[in-house]
């Protein structure tokens, strides 16, 4: 799960595994796989950062806990 944030200040998490995109319309929004759509206050990078942390942390990008890329 990601948190983040939105406009209002309000904080939530989501989950990585649904986000098809993650674009700056200039704000962040965040597009999912199911087409619904939330506009945050992190920057695009912050959250590109958050995604790859957590695919890690699940190990969907193959890492061993040791952080050494599996071959």
């Amino acid at each position: 799960m990601i948190k983040v944030t939105r406009l209002n200040g309000k904080s939530f998490h989501i989950n990585a595994l649904y986000i098809d995109t993650v674009e700056s319309l200039p704000d962040t929004t965040i597009t999912f796989t199911n087409g619904k759509k939330i506009v945050v206050l992190e920057k695009e990078e912050e959250m590109i950062q958050a995604i790859i942390h957590f695919y890690r942390s699940v190990n969907v990008l193959g890492f061993h806990k040791g952080g050494e890329e599996r071959v």
